[in-house]
């Protein structure tokens, strides 16, 4: 059965005071007692801040028309350095960027570009076989041959193979290549690796990057320079049009690095029959900004795989990598000059497929085909002039030589010289136009300019705001809790375990009242003085 003891406690009227007087000295008392200061007033802050006008407006001192004014001017220099803050940021987040052109120093020694040559002309017409005409009736517009009279339906030729078709049909470069000279060396037809494109079998000199031949001077006569047959009797005759009829006579020439593969179709130049092209070429080192001031391809840091049968990125490997996807997912099948092991496609649906690719570069289901320029590209600027060849005297000299009569020679032959202009590259590179170093010195400026901070200005106001809201953290923490026990008119009723725990002298009570099932005696204290607190308390 739980004891409770009755205790009456009476206070003298000094103890009539308001209780928020208490409360503050119990506060006072308990951060004493802890050794923490209060934290600093927004006065006293302003007073001591290192922010210009921020002491004359909120520091201590009377309220007027002068702090009125010096507040009314710091809130008017914080409007503008905001504002300016706002339109810097703006301009930093443009990305802006510039192109910086440096011609470099000349070099004793250049490499020389890669050259692939193709001929206008496809198929040599004496080459074409019953069975290849047959198969290339779509692409070439000839009809099929029907020498028994059957008609052509009926004709039956094993399964072509394009590669093979363009390999032995197309024009070889030994029977066009009349003269060749690099630097003032002989070259031959064995200087140069065969390569497919739209134009079927073509040639490229100089293309081992590994190998690379260089260049020690620039000017006519220190580059490459060769004579062509372009042997116009062996072009196909027109028979029907096509989308692969070609009117033209003549050479496709691109110059390009060794770690590109030619896209000749679309970025080569023509050369003609009877005049000698001149192609003067300078180096040109581009470099191009990342994310996020460009939109460049920047190289992997890991090394990896590039795409799939090129040793580099470039834009015209990845070019040939959309039309190999669209042909893929329309034809199910590749054209020769794509890369891949796929099947390629047969020549009654090459030509179809071909048109699929001029209509749509498209990277099959996700849609349009995206190829990023490389961040570091080096390209060669042209410059091409023309000359017509042969001149009389050597019209008839040529004719001896070739044993072709002057008209033939006129009709089929031409000379390609391509040179460096000088041995010297031009270094085009994009530069970010406003860094983030600017950013930070143009806000620092601004803000010295308009409200005299720093950045350690921006400290203390931080670590202000830290100790005022960590002070008021404390207090929500160590907000007394309400005790557990009810009062009525001056009297309270105690529990035996609070009087235990509130009791000034349980071991006496211990021994004294050992018999009396745990009840303290009474103990009357002798009254203290006067003009204190007097107790009656019964225990």
């Amino acid at each position: 059965m739980p004891i409770e003891i009755v205790c009456k406690i009476k206070f003298a009227e000094e103890d009539a005071k308001p209780k928020e007087k208490e409360a503050g000295d119990e506060q006072s008392l308990l951060g004493a007692a802890q050794g923490t200061a209060a934290p600093r007033d927004l006065a006293t802050f302003a007073s001591t801040s290192t922010l210009h006008g921020l002491g004359r407006a909120c520091g201590p001192g009377p309220h007027g028309l002068r702090r009125t004014l010096w507040a009314l001017a710091l809130l008017t220099s914080l409007a503008a350095f905001l504002y300016q803050a706002a339109g810097l940021a703006r301009g930093y987040l443009t990305r802006p960027h510039l192109v910086a052109m440096d011609p470099a120093a000349p070099a004793p020694v250049a490499g020389f570009p890669a050259v692939t040559l193709c001929n206008i002309n496809r198929f040599r017409h004496s080459a074409l076989s019953d069975a290849d005409i047959f198969h290339l009736a779509n692409l070439t517009g000839l009809p099929p041959k029907d020498r028994d009279g059957h008609r052509a339906a009926g004709l039956r030729y094993p399964e072509p193979d394009m590669v093979d078709i363009l390999n032995r049909t197309g024009h070889q470069l030994a029977d066009m290549l009349k003269s060749c000279n690099f630097s003032g060396h002989h070259c031959s037809a064995s200087n140069f690796s065969v390569v497919y494109t739209r134009y079927g079998k073509c040639y490229t000199f100089n293309a081992d990057p590994q190998s690379s031949l260089p260049s020690r001077a620039g000017g006519m006569g220190s580059g490459l320079e060769i004579m062509l047959d372009i042997q116009q009797e062996e072009y196909l005759p027109i028979w029907r049009e096509t989308n692969e009829t070609s009117f033209e006579a003549g050479i496709r020439v691109q110059i390009h690095s060794q770690e590109e593969p030619p896209y000749i179709h679309q970025l080569g130049f023509g050369v003609s029959p009877g005049f000698q092209t001149f192609v003067s070429c300078q180096e040109q080192r581009l470099t191009y900004l990342p994310q996020p001031w460009g939109n460049c391809r920047a190289e992997s840091r890991l090394r990896e795989p590039e795409l799939q049968g090129y040793s580099a990125y470039s834009v015209s490997a990845c070019r040939l990598r959309c039309e190999k996807e669209a042909v893929l997912q329309r034809c199910h099948c590749r054209m020769v000059h794509m890369p891949g092991n796929e099947t390629i496609c047969p020549p009654n649906i090459y030509i179809e497929c071909a048109d699929h690719t001029l209509d749509s570069l498209g990277g099959g289901s996700e849609g349009p085909c995206v190829c990023p320029t490389p961040c570091n590209l080096t390209r060669y600027g042209k410059e091409i002039s023309m000359v017509r060849i042969p001149n009389r005297g050597s019209a008839r000299y040529l004719a001896r030589k070739y044993n072709r009569n002057e008209t033939y020679i006129r009709e089929n032959f031409l000379v390609l010289d391509v040179f460096f202009e000088a041995l010297t590259s031009e270094a085009m590179e994009q530069r970010a136009a406003y860094g983030l170093s600017a950013l930070l010195g143009d806000l620092g400026g601004h803000m010295g300019l308009f409200i005299g901070a720093s950045i350690l200005t921006l400290l203390e106001i931080l670590d202000y705001i830290y100790e005022v809201s960590w002070d008021r953290l404390k207090r929500v923490w160590r907000r007394p809790k309400t005790p557990l026990r009810t009062s009525a008119s001056g009297i309270s009723t105690l529990g035996l375990q609070e009087l235990k725990e509130q009791s000034p002298c349980p071991s006496r009570g211990r021994a004294e009242g050992a018999g009396a099932s745990g009840l303290l005696p009474n103990h009357h204290h002798p009254p203290g003085p006067r003009g204190g607190l007097f107790e009656d308390f019964a225990c």
